[in-house]
């Protein structure tokens, strides 16, 4: 058999894989996130979650719908969106910000770290996701990308002259919200 007949049937055989990789939609991305650290907004020192009734009027502070159930099924490979693993929650919080990036310790046993501008691959055991975080507006912004596509989004801003500090959490996939989360903590400090 000559050698361009053996490359052309090559060809014929590769060509069913090229028509389909050309067909596919191209998996999401994350865009960074903020361009300046802004002057003035430090959300270091400790937090309390706040509860309903901690003041005259107090409403609950802690909305969730369609909780997650953090590390407490095993997870088969297509059994759907992994990315809340990804989500850490606490009744107290510890900030420590830097010039780079912000530290938060959860109850005291999770810290997690966010650079400020990052674009990095995080992972916990053999979840693997894409994550960007930043400043936006006042507020951090942190965005982390499953590879089904689902989207966790976690900002934290000040309100109440930077005496309480405001976290919000959601999860977004196939255009659906699978949770929300609201929370308020006040400074101890």
């Amino acid at each position: 058999m000559s050698m361009l007949k053996r490359v052309s049937n090559s060809l014929l055989l590769l060509l069913p894989l090229l028509l389909a990789a050309c067909g596919t939609t191209p998996a999401p991305q994350l865009a960074p996130v903020g361009q300046v650290i802004p002057d003035g907004i430090s959300f270091a020192g400790r937090w309390q979650l706040r509860v309903a009734g901690d003041e005259p009027g107090a409403h609950a502070d802690t909305a969730v719908s369609n909780p997650v159930n953090r590390g407490r099924r095993s997870r088969q490979e297509n059994d759907g969106p992994s990315v809340h693993v990804f989500l850490e929650t606490g009744s107290r919080l510890k900030v420590t910000q830097t010039s780079y990036g912000l530290f938060i310790s959860f109850d005291r046993s999770v810290v997690e770290e966010y650079r400020f501008r990052e674009h990095r691959r995080v992972s916990v055991g053999p979840i693997d996701a894409d994550r960007v975080s930043g400043w936006e507006d006042g507020r951090y912004v942190i965005q982390t990308l499953d590879a089904q596509g689902a989207l966790l989004t976690e900002t934290y801003a000040l309100q109440g002259d930077g005496r309480q500090l405001l976290r919000t959490a959601t999860i977004a996939h196939k255009e659906q919200e699978t949770l929300s989360l609201r929370q308020i903590f006040d400074r101890l400090e």
